[in-house]
């Protein structure tokens, strides 16, 4: 290795003190120096992190020093009651928790936090003490034995308080489940004392050993103990008889072997065992004071085959790692944080590899040194200690310490880059009729049947249940609208049966399944021009308009032919997210809109309300006793009605009441949806409460407006099943006598304008619901998807039905409905987003229930319409989350100093992301404008063109490097930009070949030198720096991979 490499150096040399503290070698290695490429001096100067790089990367040749999960538990020797006994203190899987005396319980997981001192220590005890690798011990007596045994040996333990040093590590372990259960624990101890002592009492003192203590260790030892320990040991005082020895001594050769008491504490706290992953090891920690040493010893222990010692673990799992650490008094505090050092260093994911690998004192120490240059160190005048810092959010991977720096490769060509991506997700020209269909199916043909298995969870039952309600709504509500706007040739029924076919069709045979189909506003604007177009003309409309759909059929078919789809590449973040942005914007705005109908249909001051309660004919009572009485409790008094109001209830609490059974409905699944991060209640009930969030609120909604008996608008579902219009049928006939001959021709001209409405309607919810961010892992289906739609088309054409297309904030909110995260088993991880739940079995579901709302409609009418507002509501508002754009729109109107920490926000200055912006905003504007009026509605889909090519004139504004971050990359400018660093890269690495060449004529080495330096050609060549070429036909390819390198 090279001498010059720069690293941190540390204030401390590496101490290869081998031998005899230390295991004997692996005979595999047969004594030899294992490191291949390094020799033992080079392996001392080489950084850290090169060090532990070079462990990691050796071969595993068996399954020995292969790495395990590690739970890390750290005990303490302390005096309970009469007893003498390891306490449990602290625990690791991935973050800390303490025992917390108070209040004799666990605290909340939280990032350890070190002294620098404590690491230190840690590290002059590796290198002084006892390191022990792949001990030979089946229990803790025997490793016991040999822990002693190798520290006499080795001059750090005198014999004499060799067997107090044993009986100390053979304690009893006490864990902090066990408090919870302190009633039953004295009787199972009492029993084991029993058994221990009527087993070994005659050799009790012989086999215990005397060991001394300080003062609180050895309190209660009777005094014939004491004189007879006098006798026998010169003065040092023996252990008292109440002190029994752990279970951990027995034989645990598997699980469930050891002793009554072993078997208890194991069973007693299976509620972690089920935070520990599979295939656990553990690490235990054993620090402690006694005063029979003069000096600390320590010793780290790895076993060759990882075992259950008995009691020692909280957890019944196999131990692999012992540390242990014992010292005279005065010395407890200091113990403590070295033991959580180092529990915090075998929770760390690289010193916990190494420490599996490592094959001598060196390599633990390269470890541990590795560790320090990696930590952060704070100020002590700048925090305070005592502070929990609360796990992240998301942790940063490892790989980085454990993989060396990469060699600078080849940059790779961003336009094959591209190209390969949009191979991928099938968005790119095949150059053969329906290739692009042929390869969709091939790509979701092998996911089908498991597009049915992915849905057997509890989750796609809420998703369901919400989406219905969701999807139901809108469908009535546009059914309503569109009876008036086409002389109610469909309406509400029609819409429903709509639903069905189409959602069922793209359910079974889709290539995106979780694009929900719906009506939209521009499908309804073009509905009602060509119904204005034929009443002007005299024209049969369902008639001409069978053709129009016909056409729009026809020309999706060609378009699926040739691959149009893969023009969905020119749509980037810019123009999808301001489409996302405008649909929930226009949710949002049409839930308030209609609450504040209700409140110009049902007033709040609506003058006198002429109908009073009267007395029964005959009854002695007067008029002013029965007209407390309101008007829904008038008959039940046998009263009567009187006055020109009383055929209608009366209504001024109908606004007031719609208000709050919108916001209720709103808030509570927010609220509810939330509740899987909450504090209360265990993580199962937790997430049921989050998946059917707004199925509670529809319900608990509902429930409060019946019980107070408001005569609010409920929703009104067709009861038969039957067209509308009594003078149409199911099926609509392709030529009428009203219709000239030419009209079928005639009506490819609407199909155009209307073909261009559905695909990029399809198309921009496509490529949300596709994006990136959802990791879908089944692939896209852009081309089938619009293949089944035009099918889809045709079909409701021939059936006179509405056409519906992918609905983006129905869309949006299906896949946060079946969003995936990790389940957290070590305490205080943070879940994780995995996905979606790619499935179509709740599409299907959420259409054949539409389909079959007819038979539902007793009970959907009894739905509050508001309620089904405050859906639309929560909908909209949930549908702005994770939008760059829209957070954007929030950044504008932060102080700088409370903006959020996002990533673009480091890389972009802040100006030009305001004004990339509001560039955004004025297109949201205008998009807005032009889908109010009604005479300008129709351009709509135009104007989704046109964003793109308003997204195509930001290149000229817009540094590269800046619309990479903001938004995506067009090809085009991919393209470009490929090509010009491509002429860039031939003139430097035609130059560099002339001044090879001319290196070449003079038989040398051609070395450039830094600016300012003599070598003209050279500097102009390279710029900055030093490139050296050898000129032997053996540094050909040396030349060819520099000239790569010019390319960066």
């Amino acid at each position: 290795m090279a001498q010059n490499n720069e690293y941190i150096e540390l204030p401390w040399t590496m101490n290869s003190s081998s031998g005899d503290d230390e295991a004997p070698k692996d005979p595999r290695t047969g004594g030899e120096d294992f490191t291949q490429q390094f020799t033992e001096n080079d392996f001392e100067v080489t950084p850290p992190a090169q060090r532990v790089q070079f462990i990691l990367g050796e071969d595993v040749d068996d399954g020995t020093h292969v790495s395990h999960p590690l739970f890390s538990e750290m005990g303490m020797l302390v005096k309970e009651g009469d007893e003498i006994e390891w306490k449990e203190t602290a625990r690791w899987i991935k973050f800390e928790e303490d025992v917390e005396e108070g209040g004799n319980r666990w605290s909340k997981p939280h990032v350890a936090t070190l002294s620098l001192h404590s690491l230190f220590e840690l590290r002059r005890l590796l290198v002084n003490g006892s390191v022990m690798l792949d001990m030979e011990a089946h229990n803790l007596e025997v490793m016991a034995d040999l822990v002693c045994d190798h520290m006499v040996s080795a001059g750090a333990l005198p014999p004499g308080v060799k067997d107090k040093v044993k009986d100390a590590l053979l304690r009893r372990h006490r864990h902090q489940h066990e408090y919870a259960k302190k009633t039953r624990l004295p009787i199972i101890r009492s029993l084991a004392d029993m058994r221990n002592h009527s087993s070994s009492k005659t050799d009790n003192s012989t086999h215990l050993g005397a060991i001394g203590v300080t003062t609180w260790f050895h309190a209660g030892a009777s005094p014939q103990h004491q004189a007879h320990n006098q006798a026998q040991n010169q003065g040092r005082q023996i252990m008292p008889k109440d002190m029994v020895k752990s279970p951990s001594n027995q034989s645990m050769a598997r699980p469930g072997s050891g002793t009554e008491l072993s078997e208890q504490q194991h069973k007693g706290n299976t509620h972690f065992m089920r935070k520990i992953p599979p295939g656990a090891e553990a690490s235990n920690i054993l620090v402690g004071e006694v005063d029979f040493l003069e000096r600390t010893l320590s010793c780290f222990i790895r076993l060759s085959q990882a075992v259950v010692l008995g009691d020692l673990t909280e957890v019944p799992v196999p131990t692999r790692f012992v540390f242990i650490l014992l010292g005279p008094p005065g010395s407890q505090s200091n113990f403590h944080e070295i033991g959580r050092a180092m529990a915090t260093l075998m929770s760390d994911e690289i010193f916990h590899e190494v420490a599996y690998r490592a094959r001598k004192r060196d390599h633990l120490l390269s470890g541990v040194d590795e560790f320090l240059d990696a930590v952060t160190v704070l100020p002590p005048g700048e925090w305070d200690p005592t502070i929990r810092i609360e796990p992240p959010a998301a942790i940063p991977s490892q790989e980085v310490r454990k993989r060396p720096p990469e060699l600078p490769k080849e940059e790779v060509d961003e336009e094959e880059e591209e190209a390969r991506l949009r191979e991928e997700n099938g968005l790119s020209r095949t150059g053969r009729l329906f290739g692009g269909l042929i390869n969709d199916i091939k790509r979701k043909a092998p996911w089908y049947i498991s597009d049915y298995k992915d849905a057997l969870s509890m989750q796609c039952v809420a998703s369901w249940i919400f989406l219905y309600f969701a999807c139901l709504s809108p469908i009535i509500t546009f059914g309503g609208l569109l009876a008036e706007a086409t002389g109610k040739h469909m309406a509400a029924m029609e819409s429903l049966v709509s639903g069905f076919v189409c959602g069922m069709g793209y359910g079974f045979f889709s290539g995106q399944p979780l694009t929900i189909l719906g009506s939209t506003g521009p499908v309804l604007v073009f509905e009602s021009i060509i119904y204005e177009f034929c009443l002007k003309m005299g024209w049969e409309y369902m008639t001409f308009r069978f053709w129009i759909g016909m056409w729009v059929a026809g020309i999706c078919i060609v378009l699926t032919a040739i691959d149009a789809s893969a023009l969905v590449c020119y749509i980037t973040r810019f123009t999808e997210e301001n489409f996302a942005t405008l649909i929930a914007f226009i949710f949002i705005y049409k839930a308030i809109e209609n609450v504040m109908v209700i409140g110009k249909n049902f007033p709040v001051n609506q003058g006198i309300y002429d109908c009073i309660c009267t007395p029964p004919i005959g009854s002695n009572a007067s008029v002013i006793d029965y007209a407390k009485y309101n008007w829904d409790y008038c008959e039940s008094y046998n009263g009567t009605l009187v006055g020109v109001d009383c055929g209608k209830p009366p209504t001024e609490n109908v606004f007031l009441m719609s208000v709050v059974l919108c916001a209720g409905t709103f808030i509570i699944s927010t609220l509810l949806k939330e509740f899987k991060n909450a504090l209360f209640f265990p993580s199962i009930v937790r997430q049921y409460i989050s998946d059917f969030s707004v199925l509670i609120a529809i319900f608990a909604m509902s429930f409060f407006d019946y019980s107070l008996g408001v005569p609010t608008p409920k929703l009104e579902v067709p009861n038969e099943l039957k067209p509308t219009l009594s003078t149409r049928g199911w099926l609509i006939p392709p030529f009428s006598e009203r219709n000239p001959w030419w009209s079928p021709i005639i009506a490819v001209f609407p199909a155009l304008l209307g073909t261009i409405l559905i695909f990029m309607d399809q198309q921009i919810t496509a490529v949300i619901v596709n994006r990136k961010e959802n990791k879908l892992k089944k692939g896209c289906g852009y081309h089938l998807d619009l293949f089944i739609l035009s099918i889809l088309i045709a079909i409701c054409s021939i059936m006179g039905l509405p056409w519906f297309v992918a609905a983006t904030v129905l869309s949006i909110n299906h896949v946060n409905s079946l969003k995936l995260e990790s389940e957290c088993s070590a305490p205080g991880e943070k879940p994780q987003f995995l996905g979606v739940r790619e499935q179509r079995v709740t599409h299907i579901l959420i259409f054949l229930t539409i389909g079959g709302s007819v038979l539902l409609t007793p009970l959907l009418g009894n739905i509050p319409m508001p309620v089904l507002f405050g859906v639309f509501l929560y909908m909209g508002v949930s549908s702005l989350k994770g939008l760059q754009f829209f957070d954007r729109i929030l950044i504008m109107f932060m102080p700088a100093k409370y903006q959020p920490d996002y990533m673009f926000l480091r890389q972009v200055p802040i100006k030009r992301v305001h004004l990339f912006t509001i560039i955004q905003l004025a297109c949201l504007i205008i998009l807005w404008l032009i889908k109010s009026f009604s005479q300008t509605s129709i351009l709509f889909p135009l104007m989704l063109v046109v964003m793109i090519g308003i997204r195509k004139a930001l290149d000229l504004v817009f540094t590269r490097r800046e619309l990479k971050i903001l938004d995506d990359i067009m090809p085009e400018m991919t393209k470009r930009a490929a090509a010009d660093d491509l002429h860039k890269l031939d003139a430097e690495v035609g130059l560099l070949a002339r001044v090879f060449q001319w290196g070449k004529s003079r038989r040398g080495r051609v070395v450039t030198k830094p600016p300012g330096s003599d070598s003209r050609i050279a500097g102009e060549a390279v710029g900055t720096g030093l490139i050296s070429c050898s000129t032997s036909n053996a540094n050909e390819k040396e030349f060819e991979a520099q000239s790569s390198l010019l390319k960066k």
